[in-house]
Order: C-alpha cells, then sequence, then structure tokens
C-alpha cells in the first residue's frame, strides 16, 4: 500500500503545482491586456510569450485557452490568439447578463430560504460598508476598501443560492473587468457625489439582503437586476470621460 501511495503522490504533486503556474501565467496575462502591454487587437504566439515571460509552453497554453474562455482573446483561424475589442453594446450586455444572473441567484435564495447565520454573515460585510461610508469623504484607501467589501458582498449572494452552476457562471461573466460588481466603482473615486452614488448602492444591497430574508422571490430578483444598471450608468460617464482604468482600452466607441 506504502508503494502505491510513494508513486501516485508525485504525479499529484506535480499535476497542482503545472495547475498553480498555468494560473499565475493567466493572472499575469490578464494584467498585461488591461494594462495595455498587450494592446487590443494584437496578435498573441505561444512563443513569443515564452521568450517574454521566461516560462514553458505548457503553462502559457493553459493560460491562453482560460483567457480565450474568459472572453478577452479570440482564437485566430491563421493560429494564435488575439486581444479582443468590445463595442460599448457588448460591456452593457455583459453587465445585463451578470445581472440577471445575480438576480436569479438571490430568487433562488429567497424561495429556498437562508440560515440565519449565513444571513448574518452577509449582514457583517454591510454593516462594515456602512460603517465605511459613516464618513463625510472618502479617500483612496477607503474606495479601494469599498472595492473589496463590495467584491465580498456579491459573491455572498451567489453562495446563498447554493447552487454551484450559478456560481461558476457569475466568476465567468465577472472576470471581465468592466462586468463586475466593482468594475468602475474607481472611476468614482474623483467625481463630485462620489459618496452619495455608493450610498445609492448601499441602499440596494441591503434591500436585496431584506428581500432574500423575507423569502420574497420577485422582489430579490428585481432589486438586483435594477442594481446592475448601476454599472450601466458608471460605464457611460467612464467612457465619456475617455477613462484609463484598466480595460477600458479594450472598449471601442
Amino acid at each position: 500500500m506504502s508503494a502505491v501511495l510513494k508513486t501516485q503522490t508525485p504525479t499529484a504533486s506535480a499535476s497542482e503545482d503545472s495547475s498553480s503556474h498555468a494560473v499565475k501565467v493567466q493572472l499575469r496575462l490578464r494584467e498585461m491586456i488591461l494594462a495595455g502591454e498587450l494592446p487590443a487587437g494584437a496578435r498573441i504566439t505561444e512563443l513569443a510569450l515564452v521568450e517574454r515571460l521566461g516560462v514553458s509552453r505548457t503553462p502559457i497554453r493553459a493560460a491562453l485557452i482560460r483567457l480565450e474562455q474568459e472572453g478577452l482573446l479570440e482564437l485566430l483561424s491563421s493560429g494564435g490568439y488575439a486581444v479582443r475589442t468590445f463595442s460599448q453594446a457588448d460591456v452593457s450586455h455583459a453587465i445585463e447578463l451578470r445581472g440577471t444572473v445575480e438576480g436569479l441567484a438571490a430568487r433562488l435564495a429567497a424561495e429556498q430560504g437562508v440560515e440565519l447565520s449565513r444571513l448574518e454573515l452577509v449582514r457583517h460585510t454591510l454593516r462594515a460598508i456602512d460603517k465605511l461610508l459613516a464618513t463625510p469623504q472618502l479617500h483612496d484607501e477607503a474606495f479601494s476598501e469599498y472595492v473589496h467589501l463590495n467584491q465580498r458582498f456579491h459573491e455572498q449572494i451567489g453562495e446563498l443560492c447554493g447552487s454551484s452552476v450559478l456560481r461558476r457562471e457569475l466568476e465567468r461573466v465577472s472576470n471581465m473587468p468592466f462586468a463586475s460588481p466593482s468594475g468602475f466603482v474607481l472611476q468614482q473615486a474623483n467625481a463630485s457625489q462620489a459618496r452619495d452614488m455608493l450610498v445609492v448602492a448601499q441602499s440596494h444591497h441591503w434591500l436585496v439582503l431584506d428581500a432574500i430574508a423575507a423569502r420574497e422571490g420577485a422582489r430579490a430578483e428585481a432589486m438586483m437586476r435594477e442594481h446592475s444598471r448601476l454599472a450601466q450608468r458608471n460605464l457611460r460617464e467612464s467612457l465619456q470621460a475617455h477613462s484609463h482604468l484598466p480595460g477600458v482600452g479594450l472598449i471601442k466607441i
């Protein structure tokens, strides 16, 4: 028995290391795309990335496949990949899709019922946001903390429904930088009414949670979908301001 375990363990470990390495390469490539180091329309090949990143082709190949699945890359018929460009309509539809899936998750959570202990975890997140927004003005660090807490709230809503299918879909669509729940929040940092906009978003958060706790499925779904429309407004404002936020350079007006 011990001999069998000894022969299997290195194989499993090697597989895990390979997967972890691919994820690191994927994150690095995503950063390069969003920062404009790999601009919209640029052709990407495995060999060029091997030379640029100094890693083997195996993790690069896995990372490129994952980024294509996310929608940041497109496979070329001639071989290799190209960094995708998006129309404003593309981005708007991605945000709408996130709102639809989040709305479904909220409705299912409400209809199925959620344990009080799990609801309390979400309330804890929202109380932390309330505390953050209690100050008259928000500095950069506060905005960054809001992004973190806002992301946590949206993830928690996705978890309340208990559906691994919906969680995977939410993760997939949220990987688009402009479709994520906090995709354009930092654009508001220099706006004159920045705090007020976040207060409105926070009121939506509480209303969604209240509807889930009251087992009002239709109300929870409608409120969650309405909440996603705040991102649509932030998208329009970012494009009008010619924002330099990560990923905006991929959007063609």
